[in-house]
């Protein structure tokens, strides 16, 4: 990779690590920004918007309509640095040395301004098959953008393309499996009373801590005996209760009490198994709280699903060619999701492999180090000529 380029994928990584896209904002100044440079050098691009009208996916097309395309996916939103300490300007590009500094740095924006820096070349040498690139919004809280960005793609494109690269922090390491994810928020619903007359009411944070006692007594259970897979870290599904908020006051019996939880299931595994154990324990305790209170009440709700991914026969070519560009001759596997899974259901074989390291993503000064970004580069440059179809 040249130092032009190099020069160019920082500016331009400068440029989108400004745009404040936490998935609770909207990402629409980005998306303007990065369709205006695309159109600028050609390409054909489409807008498809959230349902809310507040954020939109892109789909960008580069060189001809023609079969065998090749999908550059990234999404554009970031997690929050609330009560994070940085020691720098998170929406701040920061260079110390070969670090790059910044939210979404890894997890991932380098990704796509490497890309993007790339628009020229590939202008130049797509010649039989296009290049595709796709930004999705939201998702950092439950992969919500990119099922519309697909539905439009089959329903608009006059070719499939022949599959996608997802480029998720991977450290260039050519990803084919990942475990799955599919989380819930669970409500207590108790009766209040003076905390001196505890036996006149129901404690909904008693009840809470109880079931995420049990969620952790089946995450336990599942660490043991349950399925094993040994490329992954762990290798084993995972359960975890993330956030718990409840009660009133101190001297108040509590009404309320929620907790978001998630399961991380092994491909292999069956994560609404799992929950089920979960939803039938509830069933029963609430049973339990009705004969004394027929308010009680214990509900969950699905908040997110992230397929879990393993790489199907139809491609295998694609992950031949992935690895020949990558100069790698192993595939990998990984407990974080992507989107990979939503593509592959739409019936577009899905490898996962980009800049960083994942374990920089989602801490206080994140960073992606230069010869990623110049790794990166030189992958895509490659692919971009692979000549497999």
């Amino acid at each position: 990779m040249n130092e032009a380029l190099t020069a160019r994928s920082l500016n331009i990584l400068r440029t989108l690590v400004g745009f404040d896209t936490v998935s609770r904002h909207s990402n629409l100044a980005l998306i303007d920004w990065v369709e205006n440079l695309l159109t600028e050098n050609g390409a054909v691009c489409t807008r498809v918007p959230s349902p809310c009208g507040k954020k939109a996916n892109l789909l960008a097309r580069i060189g001809q309509d023609a079969p065998g395309g090749i999908v550059l996916s990234g999404h554009t939103d970031v997690v929050p640095v609330d009560g994070q300490i940085w020691d720098s300007e998170p929406f701040t590009l920061t260079q110390k040395g070969n670090m790059l500094f910044g939210r979404g740095t890894a997890d991932m924006k380098s990704f796509i301004a490497v890309c993007l820096s790339l628009v020229p070349f590939f202008k130049e040498h797509v010649q039989k098959r296009p290049i595709y690139l796709a930004l999705s919004y939201d998702e950092e809280v439950g992969c919500l953008g990119v099922p519309h960005l697909l539905a439009h793609t089959a329903q608009h494109l006059a070719h499939r393309p022949a599959f996608a690269v997802i480029g998720e922090p991977t450290m260039m390491q050519v990803v084919t499996a990942h475990k799955g994810v599919l989380s819930f928020e669970t409500v207590v619903h108790g009766l209040e009373a003076h905390s001196s007359q505890p036996q006149l009411g129901i404690n909904a944070v008693h009840i809470a801590c109880e079931l995420v006692v049990f969620l952790k007594d089946i995450a336990a259970e599942l660490a043991s005996t349950g399925l094993r897979d040994e490329r992954f870290m762990p290798p084993y599904s995972t359960v975890h209760v993330g956030v718990i908020n409840g009660g009133t006051a101190r001297n108040i019996i509590a009404r309320e009490c929620s907790f978001t939880w998630e399961i991380r299931p092994l491909p292999t595994d069956n994560a609404d198994t799992i929950a089920s154990r979960f939803f039938a324990h509830c069933q029963a305790q609430e049973a339990e709280l009705k004969k004394n209170y027929a308010g009680a009440a214990i509900t969950s709700k699905p908040i997110s699903r992230m397929t879990g991914v393993t790489l199907p026969p139809e491609g295998e070519a694609a992950a031949s060619a992935v690895m020949r560009c990558a100069h790698s001759n192993q595939q990998h596997a990984v407990s974080f999701g992507t989107e990979a899974g939503v593509f592959q259901e739409h019936g577009i074989p899905a490898i996962i492999c980009g800049p960083g390291n994942i374990e920089q993503a989602h801490k206080p000064n994140e960073f992606v180090e230069i010869s990623q970004l110049n790794a990166c580069a030189d992958f895509l440059m490659r692919l971009a000529q692979e000549p497999c179809q």
